[in-house]
Order: C-alpha cells, then structure tokens, then sequence
C-alpha cells in the first residue's frame, strides 16, 4: 500500500510544481508581450522612460511638386466637385478673397467637399502653402 500512495503522490506534487512554474512563466510571458518598446519624444522635449527614441517630427519637408503630384491632382487636375483645377489662376483668385492665406486656412481646415488638409493629414502649413501656389499661380 506505501508503494501505491508514493505512486499517486510523486506525480500529484511534480504536477502541482509545474502548475506553479507554468502560471509564474505564463505571467511574466504576458508583462514582456504587453510592455512598451519605446516612447516616442517631439523634438526638443526630454524623452522619459526606458528605452525612450526621439523622433524628428516629419523629416524632410516635401516639394510643392510632390505634395500635388501624391495629394492634391486627383482633385485639382479634373476640377472635381468644383475644385479649383491646376493652372487656373482666375478661379483660384475668385476663393482667394484674403490671398494666399485664405486659402491655407480653407486647406487646412477642409472646404466643401475638401476634407482637413485635403488628403495630406501630415503635411505641414508650409507644405500646403507650397501646393497652393504651385497649383494657382498666385
């Protein structure tokens, strides 16, 4: 009979140790899957915490060119919904009633049918500006 409890015992206890160790690995798996791996800093402000990177807001400032080419031409080549089209300096000046900056702030606000920043959200004013002259003339 002392054989048969050490039979029932032995494996009992050696499952509970592994319970144990398994549920300690399966907690500690779950906090190294959930943790952070960095924070991102704007330039200029101090980056706080363990293994924090800066990163530069935008990078390199795009062509007036690139930023129409990629995010204003679907519209602003064919005139769709009204927009104004490339090269028409007369029905750009009909919106510009307070210039160049009348316009960049319809632009970045969203116009009509024209979402915020058209469809450039990362564009900086600079940018759009940049656009905004190419494609009027103004």
């Amino acid at each position: 009979m002392n054989l048969i409890k050490k039979m029932l015992v032995a494996p009992a206890a050696v499952l509970a140790l592994w319970a144990v160790t398994a549920q300690a690995t399966t907690d500690e798996a779950i906090a190294e899957r959930l943790k952070p791996v960095g924070e991102v800093c704007i330039m200029g402000e101090e980056c706080k915490g363990v293994g924090a990177v800066a990163v530069a807001a935008g990078g390199a400032a795009r062509t007036a060119d690139d930023v129409v080419a990629k995010h204003c031409g679907a519209c602003h080549t064919a005139g769709v919904l009204g927009a104004p089209k490339v090269g028409d300096t007369a029905a750009w000046k009909a919106r510009a009633t307070n210039g160049v900056d009348g316009l960049l702030a319809n632009a970045i606000a969203g116009i009509n049918s024209m979402p915020p920043k058209g469809t450039c959200a990362d564009c900086s004013d600079d940018e759009l500006r940049a656009a905004i002259e190419k494609m009027s003339g103004l």
